[in-house]
Parts: structure tokens; sequence; C-alpha cells
């Protein structure tokens, strides 16, 4: 399978050297379970939005520092790009700034959470059970940085995890579109030096409770696998 990612943002440059840049924290995860993929990568962030849906077998998205609503032209060419996937029902996985933007892009809503900022692990409650969703488990325990989310949704969707921080967290739409809010792609060592990183803007007791959070097991291998098994269903599905 041959995955195009649209890259949104790039790992600040104090941290790049250690934990390398979002192009190869997911190729270094996605191969670990499947070595037999392989990635393209299109830099959205620099405006560069693919011409060619069909370019690649199926979709995904990073994260970003920015938001879905910053009003940037290639964050609106970006929503533009996954209306088009959706109405060719093509396969599209978005994570953390990705999950906004489909639901955005899609009719739904994203805010700026009055509950401020969301670090460290996040723990979840898997409400649906799809057929993807192999080998099963009751709950869905990612690593997350995001202020933004969303809260409502679009037309289609189903929420198949929640919790009372983020009631949106993991939500399929129709049967080709798939969105996360947490990061499988984040290790923890990357998390905790992201956190320290952002201490001024999150806040100090914030910063705390994130580290102290990372103790916790990460669910992030059985989140690839869920993608995977999800994207193969997509593809298969339209074949």
């Amino acid at each position: 399978m041959n995955i195009g990612l649209l890259q949104c943002d790039d790992v600040a440059p104090e941290l790049r050297d250690i934990h390398g840049n979002y192009p190869e924290m997911f190729e270094r995860l996605f191969t670990s379970v499947d070595p037999t993929l392989s990635f393209r990568v299109w830099r959205c962030l620099d405006g560069e939005i693919p011409e060619d849906i069909e370019a690649v077998d199926a979709w995904l998205t990073t994260g970003s520092k920015f938001g879905v609503n910053d009003g940037d032209p290639w964050i609106d060419a970006l929503g533009d790009f996954i209306r088009r996937l959706w109405q060719a029902e093509k396969t599209f996985v978005g994570i953390c700034f990705g999950h906004q933007l489909m639901a955005k892009a899609l009719g739904g809503e994203v805010i700026k959470s009055p509950k401020g900022w969301g670090v460290g692990m996040s723990f979840n409650r898997v409400m649906g059970r799809a057929d993807w969703m192999d080998p099963w488990q009751e709950g869905l325990d990612l690593i997350v940085s995001h202020q933004d989310q969303v809260i409502a949704l679009p037309e289609q969707a189903n929420v198949l995890a929640e919790s009372e921080f983020c009631p949106y967290y993991l939500m399929q739409v129709g049967e080709h579109f798939l969105g996360v809010q947490g990061h499988p792609e984040f290790a923890k060592p990357y998390s905790a030096d992201l956190m320290t990183l952002r201490q001024a803007t999150l806040g100090a007791n914030r910063v705390r409770e994130g580290l102290a959070s990372l103790h916790a097991p990460v669910d992030d291998q059985l989140m690839v696998r869920w993608i995977l098994n999800f994207m193969r269903r997509s593809i298969q599905a339209r074949q």
C-alpha cells in the first residue's frame, strides 16, 4: 500500500535532530507494523497540495501547530482537497489537526476548547466496534497535543471513542474517512520534550500533569493496526 502523507507542520528545530521530523515519525511507526508500506510526502504547509487524488492508495495527515480556523491559504486549499477526496470516495485518515480539518471540511465545527490544552496521555472509552477495530479492546489511550476540538459533527459521522475532555476523539465518516484526535506517531520522549519546550504557553501545572501521565501504557501500535485495517477495507470497498 502506498500512503500519501499530507505534512502540515515541522518538528521544532530544537527537537528535530533528536526526534526527526514528522514524516520520519509516521514512517518509523507504520513500517514497524507493516514493512511493505511506502510513503510519499506533500509539504502542504508550504502550499504543496496534491493535484491527483489517485496518486496514492490512501491519504494521511500529520498534526500541526496551526489551527484549522487560522485562515491561511494552504489550510483552506487542503480543506478543498479533503472535500475532493470525500466526493471521490478516496480513503483518508486525519490525525489531530487533520481530524479537525476533516470535520470542518465536511460541515462540522472546530473551536479552541474552553477546557484548555490537552497534553500527555489521553484516556478514552471505545464506544463502537467497527469490523476494522482488530484486535479489539475497550480503551484507546494515546498521546495528545491540542487546544482545538471538534464540537459539531459532520453528517454521516459515527463517534467511536470519547473522553470527558474530548467527546469526539475517534470518528468514522461514511465508509472511507477516519479521524483521531490523538497522535499515535508521537513517542513519549518527544511528547515530554515538546511539553517542556512549550511550558510558557501550556503552563507549569499542565506540563507537570502531562509529564506524569506519560508513565501509562500507550496504544500507538494498536491505533496503527486499526488505521491500516480501515485503509485496506476502504480501498477494497472502492474496487
